[in-house]
């Protein structure tokens, strides 16, 4: 693709939402031609996302990162077939880091390191691309904006709808009126995951760096249930579903209704379907409202994929005139007689959402990142944003935390009069490990 209809391409995505220019522009390492990047946590997304980087004009994978010595040599190979030339795998991010080659970090670890590593990359000067959620808490979401601001570099959370030119094109049909005032959306994830069982002390696999892989969380020893994917679900590591997939429509719910801060949230669930080490909710509905008579509720069910309208996830906005339908496929538009006054819908080949789902999405949010790093054109998702909607998620699990509603200061989205539910608010970390900004 030449460089002309490529910027082309990736600055028509904002549809006027995010056409600003930044003023980030030149203020990296500014690179003549490629934007050069090393990608940290290879299994499953990362190497999607190096995949994505290879292919994706005027850039180069130069170092694909993981603690794993078997997903590592897995990931040079994809890397290498996908780009006509091997990426160098190296087992710990921040040698990448000190290399004045690299233009930008990108990072698909699990979520404790999320927050630490984009510290970590800004301050060695480098760009980020950084997987949802951005922060493993809501303090961590606070250092993120804070370290962005000082460094300014460009930094993109990873929830690629708001690169999808059909949702793109949704949220400014409701913001020009198509259903009247939005007041009300409902999002929600279905899926069918099984027990992890109770995991047994057990000998570090060969290969597997434990100690780097545990990084800014505080020790424990190796048990058989946690890695690979499991440690989505212990909240030493990971942020539960709500945070996961959640992530992803809740951004789109906030999005479309035009809300930042709620003023107060609630949260029903509990781990139903088994009796195991998951220390996280299965099964939740969370209520966040706002400001202005408008609110937004998050359906999440973990073991069970029953779908709503026939999808297993996505958004469902309501307006006084009608009700958009939104998911990573596109959106239909009904009016009060549920009638279709407009319909635009392609079905993804894969799910662009899933761990593994190498998209359209993908690559159209992972060229905005490169070309606002270029040019600086506007992020479809900067950090200050994408901060905002995690944020959400992470009160919706310290409402359930600690079974009751909370009240929200709407200006800071800090919890208001509960020192408890405030004890939530950050992490501890290892010795030595605490982010700095």
């Amino acid at each position: 693709m030449k460089r002309r209809q490529f910027v082309k391409t990736v600055s028509a995505t904002g549809l006027g939402l995010a056409a600003a220019r930044s003023p980030l522009l030149g203020l990296g390492s500014s690179p003549s031609e490629k934007v050069v990047v090393a990608v940290m946590g290879l299994n499953g997304r990362g190497t999607v996302l190096a995949r994505v980087f290879a292919k994706t004009p005027n850039t180069d994978v130069a170092y694909v990162c993981d603690v794993d010595a078997q997903v590592l040599a897995k990931s040079v190979t994809a890397v290498g077939e996908a780009q006509g030339k091997p990426a160098k795998g190296i087992v710990d991010f921040r040698r990448a880091l000190e290399d004045k080659a690299i233009d930008a970090l990108v990072i698909a670890a699990p979520d404790h390191w999320h927050a630490p590593a984009t510290i970590l990359a800004l301050s060695a000067g480098k760009h980020v691309y950084v997987e949802k959620p951005c922060g493993h808490d809501p303090r961590e979401g606070e250092l993120l904006v804070e370290a962005q601001r000082k460094a300014k570099r460009v930094v993109q959370m990873g929830t690629q709808r708001r690169s999808s030119p059909r949702a793109q094109e949704a949220v400014q049909a409701i913001r020009e009126g198509a259903i009247g005032r939005p007041y009300l959306a409902r999002s929600w994830y279905a899926n069918r995951r099984r027990a992890i069982g109770r995991g047994k002390p057990a000998p570090v696999p060969a290969g597997l760096d434990y100690e780097l892989w545990q990084g800014p969380a505080p020790r424990t020893p190796y048990r058989d249930n946690v890695i690979h994917y499991n440690w989505h679900w212990f909240r030493r590591w990971g942020t539960g579903e709500i945070c996961n997939n959640g992530t992803h429509e809740i951004d789109v719910a906030r999005w479309a209704l035009g809300v930042d801060y709620p003023v107060r949230v609630t949260s029903v669930g509990g781990r139903y379907h088994f009796e195991d080490d998951w220390e996280f909710t299965d099964t939740q509905e969370a209520g966040f409202e706002f400001e202005g008579q408008r609110a937004i509720v998050w359906q999440g069910l973990s073991c069970n994929p029953f779908p709503t309208q026939n999808r297993s996830r996505g958004t469902i906005v309501h307006g006084t005139t009608g009700t958009v339908v939104l998911d990573q496929d596109g959106y239909t538009v009904y009016d009060l007689d549920n009638k279709v006054v407009k319909e635009s819908i392609a079905p993804a080949v894969v799910d662009p959402l899933a761990p593994s789902g190498d998209d359209q999405l993908t690559a159209l949010h992972v060229a905005n990142f490169v070309e606002a790093i270029h040019t600086g054109v506007a992020v479809n998702q900067p950090i200050e944003e994408g901060a905002k909607s995690v944020l959400l998620c992470h009160l919706g699990n310290i409402a359930q935390w600690t079974g009751r509603a909370l009240r929200i200061d709407s200006q800071s989205g800090r919890i208001l009069g509960d020192e408890q539910a405030m004890g939530f608010w950050q992490r501890e970390y290892a010795p030595g490990w605490a982010p700095v900004v």
